[in-house]
């Protein structure tokens, strides 16, 4: 009985440990990056419209077809007054009833007109690969939400791990502090500097810990991920990147970013607008068929010789001579948006050229940086070592201790928020170019 009851006691017991292990998530940088990218809502909107796009497309091209239409009509008259006199001349006697059935059927085929039609084709398909080059911008723009928010967290995890040797190092500190007091080495001043620094970085971690679980919270959202599921993350690869030449970001960014894609393409449907509205000056050229179905007999299927089934075949031709002098101020209109869409590009390109180098300029700042942020561990250590021997030997105060402490620790922080820095600093770069994924 006690068994079996322990039976059923252990799994409750696991059961918390169990939903909290499913509510963690370990990812990577790329793993993130995916998940971020398939669970986008900005992303399935932008392909929604590629979708309403490729339909519009194809609507286009079902303009190009022929058109085609059929209709069948029954109709039934009483004719109360069936008598009827002319002049002086013998009566004419009609039916007090009749049933007639007339069908129609006719097949229209439109041969020329100006080259409209592909003009439309070529311009919608332009647009559609406007469509997705948004999409791919979007994707960008998400792909970088992901990548900042991620480095953000990694910086305050790492800021937490410095701040947690921090105030292991403060109570060994203290620990000692207390023992020299009570060996009248030092005063109770010295034990409550050491407390009150302790209390300072234990208010840091707390504030750090409140800002970990928003980023937390932020990155759940990005990634479509459960609000309650706490992500731990891996170490991005934060080995120094060599940057190559600001001219070749330059140029990879003006064959790759989206925005000048995008003016490009609108530059040719500017161009192919101009060409559908010099159509306008051109003739229209149609072919048609039509069959006629006419039955006065009053039977559904009627008796021979007493239906008619003609036949028509014609062509029409149609000229609108009134455009070739009112659609001139049209033409120039249209000429002047593909001027602005040109100047706009140019504008673009001028901007480009000043993000790229920004960026550009912010990576080598950031490589500096870390430089000079090792040399300076490397003499707050030898710093912080100095001071401790010097308080060991009650050669140096409690307030220098604490001072050399604090330098190391600040700096050790300053150094793992520039190498995180580094590295978004290098997909900003990357960014910049209209490729994040290299």
């Amino acid at each position: 009985m006690i068994r079996n009851t322990l039976k059923l006691i252990l799994p409750t017991l696991m059961l918390p440990g169990l939903i909290y292990a499913q509510d963690v998530k370990k990812l990577s940088l790329p793993e993130a990056i995916a998940l971020g990218i398939s669970n986008s809502k900005n992303l399935k909107l932008s392909q929604s419209k590629i979708d309403e796009a490729v339909s519009r497309l194809a609507i286009v091209k079902d303009n190009a077809l022929p058109s085609a239409s059929a209709s069948f009509l029954y109709n039934h008259a009483e004719i109360p007054t069936n008598t009827l006199i002319i002049g002086g001349g013998n009566p004419i006697h009609l039916p007090k009833r009749a049933d007639a059935f007339v069908g129609t059927a006719a097949v229209q085929e439109l041969i020329y007109n100006g080259g409209k039609l592909k003009y439309a084709e070529e311009s919608t398909r332009l647009l559609t690969e406007v469509a997705k080059l948004d999409a791919d911008k979007n994707k960008e723009e998400v792909s970088y939400a992901v990548i900042n928010t991620y480095y953000a967290l990694y910086k305050l995890l790492q800021s937490k791990k410095v701040v947690a040797q921090n105030l292991d190092a403060i109570a060994s500190q203290l620990k000692q502090a207390q023992r020299f007091f009570d060996q009248g080495i030092v005063t109770k001043n010295d034990v409550l500097r050491f407390q009150l620094q302790q209390a300072n970085v234990s208010l840091t971690d707390m504030e750090i810990e409140n800002n970990r679980k928003i980023l937390n919270y932020n990155l759940d959202i990005l990634l479509g991920l459960s609000e309650a599921t706490t992500i731990e993350i891996s170490e991005p690869e934060n080995g120094l990147k060599v940057a190559g030449s600001l001219s070749s970001y330059i140029d990879l960014a003006m064959s790759n970013r989206q925005e000048l894609q995008q003016l490009e393409l609108q530059n040719k449907v500017a161009g192919v607008n101009i060409k559908s509205i010099k159509a306008n000056t051109l003739p229209t050229v149609g072919i048609g068929a039509n069959l006629y179905y006419i039955n006065p007999s009053g039977s559904f299927i009627p008796p021979s010789n007493q239906y008619l089934m003609p036949i028509t075949l014609g062509a029409n031709v149609s000229w609108n001579i009134g455009n070739l002098w009112t659609n001139k101020n049209k033409i120039s209109e249209a000429r002047i948006q593909q001027q602005n869409v040109v100047i706009q590009k140019d504008i673009w390109s001028d901007q480009l050229k000043t993000e790229i180098n920004k960026a550009y300029q912010d990576y080598q700042l950031s490589i500096n940086r870390i430089k000079i942020l090792e040399t300076s561990i490397a003499q707050a250590t030898e710093n912080d070592n100095l001071l401790a021997s010097k308080y060991k030997n009650n050669v140096a105060s409690a307030i220098d201790r604490i001072d050399a402490e604090t330098l190391l620790y600040q700096a050790k922080i300053n150094l793992e928020l520039a190498k995180a820095d580094a590295g978004l600093a290098y997909y900003a770069l990357l960014k910049s170019t209209g490729k994040i994924a290299n």
